[in-house]
C-alpha cells in the first residue's frame, strides 16, 4: 500500500513552496535576517513532510505572513 499522495495538486503545490522557502533562505542568508532564514528551512521543510497541498499551502501562507507581520513590527 502506498500512502503518498502524487497528484499534479501535490507536486506543484510541493515545488511552489519549495521554490519560495529556498528563495525565503537566500534572502535570508544575504541580509543577514534569521527570521526568513529559518521560516525558508521550514517551508522546505514542510513541503518535503507535508503530504496534503492543501495544509501546506495554509502553512506556507501561515508562515509568509508570520515573515511579514515579525519584519514589518
Amino acid at each position: 500500500m502506498n500512502s503518498l499522495n502524487f497528484d499534479t495538486s501535490f507536486l506543484f503545490a510541493s515545488l511552489f513552496w519549495g521554490s519560495v522557502g529556498v528563495g525565503f533562505f537566500i534572502y535570508g542568508k544575504k541580509q543577514g535576517e534569521m527570521i526568513p532564514l529559518i521560516a525558508g528551512l521550514a517551508m522546505v521543510a514542510i513541503s518535503y513532510v507535508v503530504s496534503s497541498w492543501l495544509l501546506m499551502s495554509l502553512l506556507c501562507g501561515a508562515l509568509i505572513f508570520g515573515v511579514y507581520y515579525l519584519l514589518k513590527r
